[in-house]
């Protein structure tokens, strides 16, 4: 039976090398994207839900129809220039996203969080992942994927020059992250997004966390 794919932050790291797979997908023939601008390229699969104010998804509701949700938000507090903002972006979007297509009787939410997410967490941050991670699991999806990548590793559009030095630092490091610290090795964005299409084709129910070793392996 052919699906409709429903994602968020198509334009970021993982959400391009998402809908990227998802068009090649025999599975999707619809891939619905949610975004304030349309990506740089056309398809036939592609159906664009442009707001440029996401304060206002209430009004694409209607629009918001899909068997499975992937949302790749996510941003810095340095892009959004404030805590409150990156607040709206990692949280409140979300969580507001997956109540509408829920009343629209979608089945299951893919989320990319974060590694280190924690709800109890000092670091806003941790924490902000970890309170998303927890109302996305509280909500009444038959299924719902958690992704926790590391650092990604991928052509971002925008330059952030302390993150550029902590994955040469990481990547330097990695041969030497063995048994628990595999998880905190730099791990490709377009793992992560393969990874999510996989899942997403699985029979599965409940809540799934995939942290960032798991993640890897899920790409294969």
């Amino acid at each position: 039976m052919a699906r409709t794919a429903l994602v968020v932050g198509a334009t970021g790291l993982v959400g391009q090398h998402l809908v990227e797979s998802l068009l090649h997908s025999k599975e999707y023939d619809q891939v619905k994207i949610l975004s304030r601008r349309k990506l740089a390229f056309e398809h036939k699969k592609i159906i664009y839900i442009l707001l440029e104010n996401f304060d206002l998804l209430i009004n694409v509701k209607d629009q918001l129809i899909a068997q499975d949700v992937f949302c790749c938000l996510g941003t810095t507090i340095k892009t959004a220039g404030s805590k409150e903002k990156f607040y709206q972006v990692d949280y409140e979007y979300p969580v507001k996203i997956a109540e509408l297509a829920l009343a629209n009787q979608a089945k299951q939410y893919l989320l990319v969080s974060a590694l280190g997410a924690n709800a109890k967490s000092s670091i806003f941050y941790n924490k902000v992942k970890g309170e998303v991670e927890k109302a996305i699991k509280n909500s009444n999806y038959k299924t719902v994927h958690i992704f926790r990548p590391s650092i990604l590793l991928g052509e971002r559009s925008e330059k952030r020059l302390g993150e550029k030095v902590g994955i040469a630092l990481m990547q330097a490091f990695s041969p030497l992250m063995l048994g628990g610290l595999k998880k905190y090795k730099p791990i490709k964005a377009k793992d992560v997004a393969t990874a999510m299409h996989n899942c997403a084709l699985e029979n599965t129910t409940g809540t799934l966390i995939h942290e960032s070793d798991k993640i890897k392996e899920l790409a294969k």
